[in-house]
This record gives C-alpha cells, sequence and structure tokens, in this order.
C-alpha cells in the first residue's frame, strides 16, 4: 500500500474555478484572462472538476500555451460520477474518467484526484477508492483525496486502508459542521482539510453589509447555495450582526471583510488552505493579501466567535443537508453533469 501523500506545494489560497464553469452565473470574465491574471500573482494551484463544464478544457488550455510543467503549476481536479450511475460503476468507468480529465488538463499525472459520492446509501464507493489506488500505483494519479464528506465516513474509508491527502469540505465561520465530526477523524489520520465557503459566496463581503435581504433572486449558483445556508445560521439579520463584527476586526487589520472570513477559517484546527472562488480578475491584489499578510489575533477570533456564538449552528454532520434530495439543500444540486459537453 501506499504512504499517504502530502501536498508540499499548497500555500494558503487554492483558486477555486467552479465560477468559470459553463452556466454557473452572470459577471463572469474570459477564463483565460482570469487564469494568466491569478497565475502572474504566483497562485500556483488551481481547483476544478470534471462536472465544471468546461473548465478542465480552459485550465488545459492555459497550461498548453505557457507549456507549464507539473511544478510550474498544480491542479487539483474531482471525480465526480452522476448519482444515477453510482451503482453500476466499473473500474473501466473510473479509468476512463481519470484519462479524461488527464487529456483536458493536459497532464500524464494528477495532482490530485479528490472522489465525491453523492449518496452513502449506495455502495460502491470503496471500489472505485480501489481503482483509483490502482491509478495512483501506476503513475497516473498522484494523490487522492476526497470532498464533501463526513466524518463517520471517513473513519469507515481510513479504516479499510485508504491512504487520503486531503479532505475538500465547506467551512466558514457561518457553516461550522466540519468542527464538530470531520476536524478529529482527519486530524487523526494526519488528513488536510481544504476549506471553499470561507466567504459564503461572497455573501461574507463589504458588499452585503447593511444591504437588505437579497431574497431568492441571486446572480449565480453559489449566492443560491449559500443563501440557504445563512437561513439555517440566523437567518438575515443574524448575517448583518456578523458582517457587523467582520468589518471591526477588518478596520483594525487593514483588510476587508472577504478577506477576514477567509482568516478565521485559515485559523481553524487542520486546515490547510482555503479554496477561494474565482470569475474576474477583480480580486485579484485582495487574494494577494489574504496570501500574504492577513491573519487575526486570539483576541480577535474570540470577539467573532461571541457574536457567532448567539446564532444558531447550521445542523447535522458536513453535507448531510445537502445530501438530502428532497430538502431545500439538496433541490438546488445537479447529479448528473459528468457527461456533460466541455
Amino acid at each position: 500500500m501506499l504512504g499517504r501523500m502530502s501536498l508540499p506545494y499548497v500555500d494558503r489560497v487554492i483558486l477555486g474555478c467552479w465560477q468559470l464553469a459553463r452556466g454557473h452565473g452572470r459577471d463572469v470574465e474570459d477564463a483565460t484572462a482570469v487564469l494568466e491574471a491569478h497565475y502572474a500573482a504566483g497562485f500556483r494551484v488551481f481547483d476544478c472538476a470534471d462536472i465544471y463544464t468546461g473548465v478542465e478544457a480552459s485550465i488545459g488550455a492555459f497550461v498548453r500555451a505557457h507549456a507549464l510543467g507539473p511544478d510550474d503549476l498544480r491542479v487539483h481536479t474531482k471525480y465526480v460520477p452522476d448519482l444515477a450511475d453510482l451503482a453500476t460503476l466499473q473500474p473501466a468507468d473510473v479509468e476512463r474518467a481519470v484519462d479524461r480529465s488527464r487529456a483536458r488538463l493536459g497532464r500524464d499525472t494528477l495532482d490530485l484526484v479528490q472522489l465525491h459520492w453523492w449518496d452513502d446509501a449506495v455502495p460502491g464507493q470503496l471500489d472505485v477508492l480501489a481503482t483509483l489506488r490502482m491509478l495512483q500505483e501506476g503513475g497516473a494519479v498522484r494523490a487522492i483525496g476526497l470532498t464533501n464528506v463526513a466524518g463517520r465516513r471517513l473513519r469507515e474509508i481510513t479504516a479499510a486502508g485508504f491512504s487520503v491527502a486531503a479532505v475538500q469540505t465547506q467551512y466558514s465561520i457561518l457553516d461550522r459542521r466540519p468542527a464538530a465530526d470531520l476536524t478529529p477523524i482527519a486530524a487523526a489520520n494526519g488528513i488536510d482539510l481544504l476549506c471553499y465557503g470561507s466567504v459564503a459566496g461572497g455573501l461574507l463581503s463589504d458588499r452585503y453589509l447593511g444591504r437588505p435581504d437579497v431574497g431568492d433572486v441571486h446572480e449565480n449558483r453559489s449566492l443560491t447555495k449559500y443563501r440557504l445556508i445563512v437561513e439555517e445560521a440566523g437567518g438575515w439579520d443574524g448575517l448583518q450582526s456578523l458582517l457587523a463584527a467582520l468589518r471591526a476586526v477588518a478596520d483594525e487589520v487593514g483588510a476587508d471583510v472577504a478577506q477576514v472570513a477567509s482568516a478565521w477559517c485559515l485559523g481553524q484546527p487542520g486546515v490547510r488552505a482555503c479554496i477561494v472562488g474565482i470569475r474576474s480578475t477583480r480580486h485579484v491584489q485582495a487574494l494577494c493579501a489574504l496570501r500574504d499578510d492577513v491573519a487575526l489575533s486570539d483576541d480577535q477570533v474570540a470577539r467573532l466567535e461571541a457574536v457567532r456564538s448567539q446564532f444558531p449552528e447550521v445542523p447535522g454532520a458536513v453535507y448531510a443537508l445537502e445530501r438530502d434530495r428532497a430538502g431545500r439543500h439538496g433541490r438546488i444540486m445537479k447529479y448528473g453533469l459528468n457527461e456533460a459537453p466541455t
């Protein structure tokens, strides 16, 4: 068995490319220009998935245009088989998906493949991980990760002998579910947390401080998703209280609200990096500051925690709400994008 593969190249900020996917929403700049600007600013890890329509191909075109080798740019991707296919997946299906990602990205070896499994009640996840391990041993995959997995499931996977390099999970000062059930299991197994959603799709930013409730009309899928999380964690009034507290700390450290929100996440136990979504060139300098400069004192964190503790926690284990396909969180998910055109 291969030992756990660490990710020594990972910095505090990974660039998330979901928002560059076709059909994600409005106000998205040309993907090539966005990738160019962030690479020029020194960011060297991009995160994508085989279901982010067009994104692997865009990154691959960028890699080829600049003749970027494996040490010049690291790309994390995900294998997200369609919900309807989980019960019938064969090793050949997994191999084909990995080969497709390699071809799109222009890489012989994928730095990190993170498996997402829609329904824990459907068997087969360990079989897919076994195939990924075989591909790792053959050199097609450098490291294996998981995404949106609860602590209980992670314990089962590690107990079965699988080496997991990292778990990608939603984590923010609004959504602290990982702290309850995931962080202890990951720590016990030396697994890094790579956290998305630290700014809740932009809701944890100066843009929404003092703004009336935006209701159910949102400019992209991210805001739709995270607006539901706000409802679980104190509603719009609770969000405004938290934004005011974040703004007060931001004034003290010379930052903006989004930077402080991500800095809070980066300070949590077990968190290796924040995956911050990109869709334009407007926030490059702010991301550079988050990567290089913004840090919070224990007192500032305690003050933020005091405000956050006045409101309910998001209930359940990691991704439990989203797995309920009949619930309002699950109903907005798209479960069959793996074969979407690229």
